[in-house]
């Protein structure tokens, strides 16, 4: 039988370093952190996240405040809500809740987000500080992804990897990460050709693809890692609905490790978030106000997925 990866522990004990970090932070005189979360719109599911997101922080000490607009809001008022934000500093982590209305162009709202607060490491700039290794800020599941594997990997050095999907969100954050770890990364996608074949041959498989059990028993060798990260809600052979992932849970009993679904990644995304918002906090505590010819700086401590000292050249 598989080890069952459980996401709510690991998650639990990162919540404890995030407090414990806060808690330092505070009492040497530092800002106590500060996340922002912006929505817009009534989005049921939205909602929900946005709830968790703010109890997230009332656990580990963060202080947390929600502008909540409605669905008309145009979108530049919401870009000068962005900037009021960007320069207060009490904010210190900004998370604009997708999806945004259809009238609003997300990428040039994700962008306007100054990436020292970008806490979602959705930025232009802490995208390609992620792929050339040079800091900023990492995306919370893709960094949840990874601590989930440090949980039963001792060693990446020269393991197969293989990422099923190519989102900005996880698959092409995730294989950087992996390559940084010195994996050898095959990015694949639902239109991959020879998809199990490739999967077949990996000792890490992520699984990314928004795929209702797409990974079968027969993608994944004895011994292999499964990260599932896909949820979705499909109808159960006796009528009732269900939440399954990207993999077949049942058929890959023979993997080293996999991650169940629900409680596997999806602790994860908000753990990290909350890292990601102390991580800010210190950063600019050491840096200059935010202005258009702003230094970027390194903001995640990366001592978490990399190790203390660890090469990644």
């Amino acid at each position: 039988m598989a080890e069952v990866i459980d996401g709510r522990k690991v998650a639990a004990k990162l919540d404890e370093q995030t407090k414990a970090e806060v808690d330092a932070l505070v009492a040497a005189g530092g800002p106590r952190p500060g996340l922002t979360v912006i929505l817009v719109g009534d989005d049921g599911a939205s909602q929900v996240y946005v709830r968790r997101k703010i109890k997230g922080c009332e656990k580990v000490g963060i202080r947390s405040s929600e502008h909540r607009l409605p669905a008309d809001t145009t979108q530049e008022e919401l870009l000068a809500l962005v900037d009021q934000l960007n320069h207060d500093p009490e904010v210190h982590g900004i998370l604009c809740q997708v999806p945004l209305p259809a009238h609003i162009d997300t990428r040039t709202v994700l962008g306007a987000i100054a990436p020292e607060k970008d806490v979602d490491g959705f930025h232009p700039v802490n995208v390609g500080r992620l792929s050339t290794g040079t800091g900023g800020m990492v995306p919370c599941t893709p960094l949840g992804v990874m601590m989930l594997l440090e949980s039963v990997i001792d060693d990446f050095v020269g393991l197969d990897a293989v990422v099923i999907g190519k989102s900005n969100i996880v698959g092409k954050p995730v294989a950087l990460m992996l390559l940084d770890r010195e994996c050898t990364v095959t990015v694949t996608h639902i239109y991959t050709e020879n998809l199990p074949e490739i999967a077949a041959k990996a000792d890490i498989i992520v699984a990314a693809a928004g795929a209702p059990e797409l990974v079968k028993g027969s993608w994944v060798k004895p011994g292999a890692v499964v990260i599932d990260v896909g949820i979705t809600r499909i109808m159960g052979e006796d009528g009732k609905e269900k939440l399954v992932g990207d993999v077949k849970f049942d058929e890959v009993q023979h993997a080293k490790a996999v991650t169940p679904v629900p409680g596997g990644v999806g602790p994860m995304t908000i753990a990290c978030l909350l890292h990601n918002t102390v991580q800010a906090a210190k950063a600019i505590g050491k840096a200059p106000a935010p202005n258009g010819d702003r230094d970027y700086h390194d903001a995640p401590d990366r001592s978490l997925i990399y190790g203390e000292g660890a090469s990644r050249d």
